[in-house]
């Protein structure tokens, strides 16, 4: 009787570990392609003001375990770390200097470094950035 419930609990363990990674691995994968920022929060400007001309982007690559975007003015580009639902960008990331007027590029820039996880809403159109417990940014699937 005792083996047959150390076996089953066994069982059990394997079977809800195996699940989760399965929904970790899931998660992650919602993140590939290019998503558009919709709302940055801090900033006392409003969003159209800060980003007049191009809104900041974001493409994960997970093929080549890759991000890049455009920061509404420069282009950026750096290796991804995530794992779950937690993701840094704290990395090198290579960005192009040309002069850009207003301070979008360097708000969204800042704020990408302090996320430090992510959500993606049941439908699969929305990316929340979270820095602790709070939602930061917000992206809209392109």
């Amino acid at each position: 009787m005792k083996k047959l419930i150390l076996s089953l609990t066994i069982f059990c363990s394997v079977l809800i570990s195996c699940n989760s990674l399965k929904t970790s691995n899931s998660k992650t994968t919602s993140l590939e392609g290019s998503w558009e920022l919709n709302y940055i929060s801090g900033p006392r400007i409003a969003f159209d003001g800060l980003y007049p001309n191009s809104k900041p982007t974001i493409t994960f690559d997970l093929k080549e375990n890759r991000v890049s975007g455009k920061n509404s003015c420069n282009s950026y580009s750096g290796t991804l770390n995530a794992d779950g639902n937690k993701i840094n960008f704290k990395g090198p990331m290579a960005v192009t200097k040309m002069f850009c007027p207003g301070g979008g590029e360097n708000i969204y820039m800042a704020t990408l470094e302090k996320i430090d996880s992510y959500s993606i809403s049941e439908d699969g159109k929305t990316l929340n950035f979270i820095m602790g417990d709070i939602a930061v940014m917000r992206f809209e699937k392109k």
